[in-house]
């Protein structure tokens, strides 16, 4: 599968966004659903960035009534440092490095 995406608007969001474009249609392939999961990381070919805004991200999932998020394995230390006790409590930080370990975290059904 090959998924094109032109620059668009706003090329700040869109870099975010390429590991859920690669796990809606392979959920949908699989017949695995997504569910209950919050995914944000770029460059899903290659080994996974970190992100900047991790505390925004983490709280717009939660707010959304999500439990579960993803984030590059670059990542931990913007989780204990900006997110704060509560927050960290109130969700699941999974790190994944490679778009092939989105499978073996299993989505939450």
């Amino acid at each position: 599968m090959h998924l094109r995406v032109r620059l668009g608007e706003a090329p700040k969001e869109a870099t975010s966004a390429g590991v859920t474009m690669v796990a809606a249609p392979v959920s949908g392939f699989t017949g695995r659903p997504v569910r209950g999961l919050a995914m944000n990381a770029k460059s899903p070919s290659r080994p996974m960035l970190a992100l900047g805004g991790i505390a925004e991200k983490v709280l717009a999932a939660r707010r959304g009534g999500l439990g579960r998020v993803l984030l590059p394995l670059g990542n931990p230390r913007h989780v204990d440092e900006d997110l704060d006790d509560g927050l960290r409590r109130a969700v699941v930080v999974d790190y994944v490095t490679r778009t092939e370990e989105l499978g073996r975290s299993g989505p939450a059904s």
